[in-house]
């Protein structure tokens, strides 16, 4: 779900929260949402649970590959001990 669809959800269900009687209130309510939610969230610099999956994932697979490296230079460098000797 992206940001912007979050977002609208969680307006939407916050104007629903208010009393039905109070419409002029509730559009404004809305609006000033509409406005203020997303500008204070985009300062927070948060990120949507997709985007976090995919980033442990990326880190996931660099992490394995960084110890196969390390993996092999271990094993290079024995090689060069050995053979210095």
């Amino acid at each position: 779900m992206s940001k912007q669809t979050y977002l609208k959800q969680l307006i939407a269900q916050l104007c629903d929260a208010l009393p039905t009687h109070v419409t002029t209130l509730k559009n404004d309510f809305e609006k000033n949402c509409d406005r203020i939610i997303p500008a204070f969230l985009d300062k927070l610099d948060l990120v949507t649970r997709e985007e976090f999956d995919t980033q442990s994932k990326v880190l996931a697979r660099t992490r394995k590959k960084l110890e196969q490296l390390e993996e092999q230079i271990r094993h290079l460098e024995s090689l060069l001990k050995t053979k210095h000797k």
